[in-house]
C-alpha cells in the first residue's frame, strides 16, 4: 500500500517555472533537502535551498537528452580538459532555464535578499585561467546548440589557491570550495574505473605467436564519477559534465589496523586519493612532477574506459568508434590518452596495429594553446618509463614507425628526424607532448588566426608540411549567456529592449545595434547602463576591500594570469611614466585614470610574484602621493576569479591586451571586454588582429611591433640598452624602479625586475615597444575626453563581436573535425 504521507511530501512537488511553484520548491528544499525552517536558516541553507530547486528543473531535461543520445544513436563529443572553470552555477543555471524574473520574484515575495545568497556560492575554480574557462564556454555553447558533449576532467578537492595579498605580497591560501558540499553534482558510486601505475611489463606469445604484452605488478587507484549537469539556454538540452576523484582500491590494511598502527593502515589511502586534491601540483620538484602526470593519466584512462563502456553497449567491435565517438584533447594535458587507446585496442582487445592506430587518429583531434618552445609540455623518459612502463613502449613504438615514414618522405635528411622525434634526444631524453598530440590526431588547431599561422610556420613547420591540411584554424570564443546576459544585467536589458531577446543565442544580431551608435538617444541610454555599471563596481571594491576609487575616473583594466609576456610590467611603466608628468606639472590636464589590476601568479614563479609586489609598492606611493590624488590611482584587487571578473569587466573602459606580438595564442579577456564596450588598448597579437578587423581600426587603439618585426628585430640582435639610453621617460622610470623609490625599506627589491630587461635581453621586448604604447595611451586619453563619441565607439565594438561567441567557434569545430550533428531532445 502507498504511504500518504510520503505521496504528500515528495509525489506533490511543483517543477514548473511559474512563482508559486518556485517558492514552493524554495520551501520544500529548505525543509525536506536541507533540515531547516525559516526561523534557524541561514543564507547558506537559503543557497542550498535555491540551488536544489534549480537542480530539480534540470533533471528531467537532463534525463530525457542523454536518452535521446541513446535513442538516436548519436555521434558523441568529448571535450578532454584538465581545468574547467566553470564560476558560480545558480544564476547562470536561471538565466538559461529562463525564469530568473520568476525566482526573483519568488524571492522577493519568501523574504530571501538573492544577492546575498548567490554571493554564498563559492566559484567552481577547477581552473587556471583562459585554458578551463573557455571550456567552460565551450560546454554552455555544446548544450545551448544541443550538440551531444561531455566534458571529462578532475574534481580537484583544492581548485586553484585562493590569493590574498599580505604586505603587497602574493600569498597563496588553499580554496577548499567543496568545504560545505557542492549541490550540483551527483555521486556516481558506481562508476568507478580502475587506474594502474608503475610496475612492470611482461612480453608473451599468444596463440598465434604473436607479440603480447601485459602490465602487471602495478599501484592501483580507482577512479569514482561525480556528473554535473550543464543546461543549453533557450533549448531543452542538459548536458554532463563528468568529473572523476581518485578513491584507494581499499580503505586501508586491516592487518595494520589490527596491530594499531593506524597510521600505516590509512597511509596507502591518503596517497592514493591525492591525485585529485590540488589543481596543478608545485611541479619544481620531483614528486610534483610524478603527481602531475599521474593526474594527467589517471583522468584520461578513466574517461576512455568509461566512454568504451558507453560505446560497447551498442557496438560489437571497434570499427564504428571514430564514426560515434569524437575526443578533442584541450592543449597537451590529456594526450596521453592516446598511447592510453592504443594500449586498450592492442593489448586488451587484440587488434593489429595498424587498425587500431587508424582509429586511434581518427577519434582524436588536438587543441594548441602556445607557440612558445618553452610553454611546450614534455615529460622525462625516465619518469615516464616509471610511472606508465608500458605506455612509453607504446610511445616509442608510435615514433619508430612515424620515423621511418619521415625518412621515407624526406631520406637523408637526419636533421628534420630530430626535429620531427616524439623524443627531444638533447639534455636528456624527454617526450614531446605535442608531438605526440599531433601525430597521434586527425586534426590540429589554432585558436586564432595569427597563431595557426605562425603555429604552420614555426614551431610546427615540419609537421605541416608533412601532414598538409591537417593544422587549421578555430579562433576562441565566450558565452554570450555568462559574459554580457548574466555579467551585464542593465546592458543585457537595454539591448534587448532594442533588437529583441535573439542575440543571446546569435550573437552576429549584435549588427543590429550599428544604426543605433549613431542615435542619441541609445547613446545617452548607454551611458547610463555604463555609468551604473561602474558605480556599482566602485561600492563592491569599497565594501569588499575597502578601496576607494572614483567613478569619474577612466577604468584602465588588466586581468589575466600574471606572467612575462602578459606585460603587465609595460602598463607598470606607464604608470610610472603618468606620474612622474603629474608630478612635474600639477596644475596640467590629464584625464582621471584608475589602472585595474587582476590575476594570480604560479606558487613557483618567482618573477612573477615580484611583479605583483612592484604594483602594490607602486600603488602605495601614487595613491598616496597629494599631487596626483584624484588624479591616477592604481589598484590590484586580490583573488581574481570568474565572479570577480563578472563585476569588473562590465565597469571596464578600457581593455589591455598588451602581450608581445606573437605570444598570446589567442586570448579571450579581449573578447569578454570589447563584448561589455570596453575598447581595446592592444599589440597585433592573438585575437587582437580579428577584434580590429571586426571593430574597424577608428574604435581600437594598436601599438607596438608585429609578430615579423619582433622575429626581424631578435634575429638582426636586439638591443634593450638602446631603447634605455635613447629615451628619457623610459630611463627615469626604470631607474625609480631599480633604485627603491617605491620600496624605500629595500631598495633592491626590484633591481632583478630591470635587470632582466637590461641584462637579461628583455625577452619580451618592453622597451621596444614603450614610446609606441605611451603614444597610444597619449591617443586613449585624448579620445575619453569626447565622451559621446567614446560611447559610439563603445557601441560599435559591442555591436561588431558576432564572430567571438563561442556558440560561432561550436560550430566550427562541429563541422570541421568533430562531424558532429545536433540531437533535439524530447519535450
Amino acid at each position: 500500500m502507498n504511504n500518504p504521507l510520503k505521496l504528500s511530501i515528495f509525489d506533490h512537488e511543483k517543477v514548473g517555472f511559474d512563482t508559486d511553484s518556485i517558492k514552493h520548491s524554495l520551501s520544500n528544499g529548505l525543509t525536506y533537502s536541507v533540515g531547516k525552517d525559516t526561523i534557524t536558516a541561514i543564507n547558506r541553507d537559503r543557497f542550498f535551498a535555491a540551488a536544489y530547486m534549480v537542480r530539480n528543473r534540470l533533471i528531467d531535461r537532463w534525463m530525457e537528452t542523454m536518452r535521446s543520445y541513446y535513442i538516436n544513436d548519436a555521434k558523441r563529443v568529448y571535450y578532454f580538459s584538465l581545468e574547467f572553470l566553470m564560476g558560480r552555477t545558480l544564476m547562470n543555471s536561471v538565466h538559461n532555464l529562463g525564469f530568473d524574473q520568476q525566482f526573483r520574484e519568488a524571492c522577493n515575495d519568501l523574504g530571501i535578499d538573492l544577492d546575498k545568497v548567490r554571493e554564498i556560492e563559492p566559484d567552481a575554480a577547477l581552473g587556471n585561467g583562459g585554458l578551463g574557462r573557455l571550456a567552460a564556454c565551450f560546454l554552455d555553447s555544446m548544450a545551448t546548440l544541443s550538440l551531444p558533449g561531455y566534458g571529462y576532467g578532475i574534481r580537484y578537492e583544492y581548485g586553484m589557491f585562493a590569493q590574498r595579498i599580505e604586505d603587497g605580497r602574493q600569498v597563496e591560501h588553499p580554496d577548499n570550495w567543496l568545504r560545505y558540499g557542492n549541490p550540483w553534482e551527483f555521486p556516481r558510486a558506481e562508476v568507478l574505473h580502475q587506474v594502474k601505475f608503475h610496475g612492470r611489463v611482461v612480453q608473451y606469445e599468444d596463440e598465434n605467436g604473436v607479440a603480447r604484452y601485459h602490465w602487471i605488478d602495478t599501484d592501483d587507484v580507482m577512479a569514482m564519477a561525480f556528473d554535473t549537469p550543464i543546461p543549453g539556454y533557450g533549448t531543452h538540452t542538459v548536458n554532463n559534465m563528468r568529473l572523476w576523484a581518485a578513491k584507494a582500491t581499499r580503505d586501508f590494511e586491516l592487518r595494520y589496523f589490527n596491530e594499531g598502527n593506524y597510521v600505516k593502515a590509512v597511509e596507502d589511502k591518503n596517497d592514493s586519493e591525492n591525485l585529485s586534491k590540488v589543481l596543478y601540483p608545485d611541479d619544481t620538484t620531483a614528486m610534483g612532477r610524478e603527481l602531475r602526470l599521474k593526474q594527467q593519466y589517471f583522468f584520461v584512462c578513466a574517461s576512455l574506459h568509461d566512454i568504451l563502456y558507453r560505446y560497447n553497449k551498442y557496438q560489437t567491435n571497434f570499427d564504428a568508434l571514430p564514426d560515434k565517438v569524437a575526443i578533442q584533447l584541450n592543449d597537451t594535458h590529456p594526450a596521453i590518452a592516446i598511447p592510453e587507446l592504443m594500449r586498450i585496442l592492442v593489448d586488451l582487445h587484440r587488434l593489429d596495429w595498424d587498425k587500431a592506430w587508424d582509429i586511434t587518429i581518427r577519434t582524436f583531434a588536438y587543441t594548441n594553446h602556445t607557440l612558445m618552445p618553452e610553454a611546450l609540455e614534455t615529460w622525462a623518459v625516465t619518469l615516464f618509463e616509471n610511472v606508465l612502463p608500458r605506455h612509453m613502449q607504446i610511445i616509442y613504438e608510435i615514433n619508430r614507425r612515424f620515423l621511418k615514414d619521415v625518412m621515407h618522405r624526406y631520406p637523408g635528411d637526419t636533421e628534420i628526424l630530430r626535429r620531427m622525434s616524439i623524443i627531444d634526444e638533447e639534455g636528456g631524453r624527454r617526450v614531446r607532448m605535442a608531438h605526440l598530440a599531433i601525430i597521434g590526431s586527425h586534426k590540429v588547431n589554432g585558436v586564432a588566426q595569427i597563431h595557426t599561422e605562425l603555429m604552420k610556420q614555426t614551431i610546427f613547420a615540419d609537421f605541416d608540411r608533412f601532414f598538409p591540411g591537417k593544422i587549421i584554424n578555430i579562433t576562441n570564443g565566450i558565452t554570450p549567456r555568462r559574459w554580457l546576459n548574466q555579467a551585464n544585467r542593465r546592458l543585457a536589458e537595454l539591448i534587448t529592449s532594442r533588437i529583441g531577446a535573439g542575440w543571446v543565442k546569435n550573437l552576429s544580431q549584435l549588427k543590429n545595434l550599428i544604426p543605433l551608435a549613431d542615435e542619441a538617444s541609445f547613446r545617452e541610454e548607454f551611458a547610463a547602463v555604463k555609468r551604473a555599471d561602474k558605480e556599482r563596481f566602485v561600492t563592491m571594491l569599497k565594501q569588499k576591500h575597502n578601496i576607494d576609487i572614483s567613478a569619474d575616473s577612466l577604468f584602465d583594466v588588466q586581468i589575466k594570469r600574471i606572467h612575462e609576456y602578459k606585460r603587465q610590467l609595460l602598463n607598470v611603466l606607464h604608470i610610472v611614466t603618468l606620474y612622474n608628468r603629474l608630478r612635474e606639472d600639477p596644475d596640467a590636464h590629464y584625464v582621471p585614470r584608475t589602472v585595474i589590476f587582476g590575476g594570480k601568479a604560479a606558487p613557483g614563479y618567482a618573477t612573477a610574484k615580484l611583479i605583483i609586489k612592484l604594483i602594490n609598492d607602486i600603488a602605495d606611493i601614487v595613491n598616496n602621493d597629494p599631487k596626483v590624488a584624484g588624479r591616477l590611482k592604481v589598484v590590484f584587487i586580490p583573488n581574481y576569479d570568474v565572479s570577480t571578473a563578472e563585476e569588473m569587466i562590465p565597469a571596464a573602459d578600457l581593455s589591455e591586451q598588451i602581450s608581445t606580438a606573437g605570444t598570446e595564442a589567442s586570448g579571450t579577456g579581449n573578447m569578454k571586454l570589447a563584448l561589455n564596450g570596453a575598447l581595446t588598448i592592444g599589440t597585433l597579437d592573438g585575437a587582437n588582429i580579428e577584434i580590429r578587423n571586426e571593430v574597424g581600426e577608428d574604435n581600437i587603439f594598436i601599438f607596438g611591433l608585429t609578430a615579423a618585426e619582433v622575429a626581424e628585430a631578435k634575429v638582426k640582435g636586439y638591443r634593450p640598452w638602446d631603447f634605455y639610453h635613447d629615451n628619457a621617460e623610459l630611463r627615469t622610470a626604470l631607474d625609480m624602479i631599480a633604485s627603491g623609490f617605491f620600496s624605500i625599506s629595500e631598495p633592491g627589491r626590484f633591481k632583478p625586475i630591470v635587470d632582466s630587461l637590461l641584462q637579461g635581453g628583455d625577452k619580451y621586448m618592453l622597451l621596444a615597444d614603450y614610446a609606441s604604447y605611451i603614444a597610444c595611451q597619449e591617443k586613449v586619453a585624448i579620445a575619453y575626453q569626447n565622451q559621446d563619441e567614446w560611447i559610439r565607439k563603445a557601441i560599435l565594438n559591442i555591436a561588431n563581436m558576432g564572430k567571438f561567441s563561442s556558440d560561432h567557434t561550436i560550430m566550427q569545430y562541429a563541422s570541421k573535425i568533430w562531424d558532429a550533428k545536433q540531437v533535439i531532445p524530447v519535450e
